[in-house]
């Protein structure tokens, strides 16, 4: 399987998914199409697509994680729908198309975020294949549930506004705290959810976990570079925004260069850990060696 391949079957899955909640649906109609409005908007399916490959890296097959893969772009979506809020990060533009709430308006914008929580973990309870055992699946929703709340995102979220109160003058571990539950969180929670799923061992694990901490980072500190040297049509929102508003990100506090070395080592850091696992996987190289052509 390629890239491409594993986001087809993700897009139509999900795809799936809300068209048999749509037909069911009667006064709430509204609210199915604000959820399945971002969810399936065009993109990466990154974090989808990181959960499938995972699985069949470790075990030889990805079907059994299809279902943790599209909830966990659910909870990816709630977080693009809430990070663009007016009182949130306050951004028209996602993935080139008007943000959820200049759509729907923030009311149902809101409530689309919140719905795509749940909706997501039914999704891995109702839709993962009866022959995965109870441990792995409670395993799996209990990082979802985690990944999504004061654990994870959120307090990525909650730490970003404490970040702007001080017009973005933090320190480095304030900034690693809020990359590290803002965004590796839910690399976290893809990679190790088709860990789980492929019924890894307690090594697999420990490096899997490792991995999507340096590619969380990476990710992140790859977001910022773009933002200082992309356009908003290459980048699908509004490019130099981050600047623009005094946010702390990894390029205000150390500048460029520094920025691209950092990226450049957590990068080399993710092809050790996938040597140390014993993992060959094109979609894995494709997807970092992608990146790092972005940057140089």
């Amino acid at each position: 399987m390629n890239i491409n391949q594993y986001k087809d079957i993700v897009q139509k899955t999900l795809e799936d998914y809300f068209k048999e909640c749509k037909e069911k649906s009667e006064y709430e109609k509204t609210i199915w199409d604000a959820m399945s409005y971002t969810v399936l908007l065009p993109g990466k399916k990154l974090r989808a697509v990181f959960c499938l490959e995972t699985a069949r890296a470790l075990c030889g097959k990805w079907e059994q994680a299809l279902a943790a893969a599209c909830a966990i772009e659910m909870l990816h979506a709630q977080s693009l729908i809430h990070d663009d809020l007016p009182c949130m990060d306050n951004d028209d533009l996602r993935r080139g198309k008007p943000s959820n709430h200049k759509v729907f308006g923030e009311a149902i914008a809101v409530l689309a975020g919140d719905a795509l929580i749940s909706f997501g973990a039914q999704t891995i309870l109702d839709k993962t294949p009866a022959y995965v055992g109870n441990e792995a699946l409670l395993k799996v929703l209990r990082l979802y549930l985690k990944s999504a709340g004061a654990f994870g995102i959120v307090a990525g979220q909650c730490a970003d506004m404490e970040a702007e109160k001080k017009s973005g003058q933090i320190d480095s571990m304030h900034l690693k705290y809020i990359h590290a539950y803002k965004t590796a969180a839910l690399f976290e929670c893809a990679i190790l959810s088709g860990a789980f799923l492929a019924g890894a061992n307690e090594y697999e694990i420990n490096l899997m976990k490792e991995l999507s901490m340096n590619f969380g980072l990476a990710f992140q500190i790859y977001d910022d570079i773009l933002d200082v040297i992309s356009t908003t049509d290459e980048l699908g929102k509004t490019a130099g925004k981050d600047e623009k508003e005094g946010k702390a990100t990894y390029v205000t506090l150390f500048g460029l260069q520094k920025a691209k070395e950092k990226f450049n080592e957590l990068i080399s850091n993710c092809y050790d850990i996938l040597k140390k696992a014993e993992i060959e996987s094109g979609v894995y190289d494709c997807i970092l060696n992608k990146m790092r052509e972005r940057v140089k």
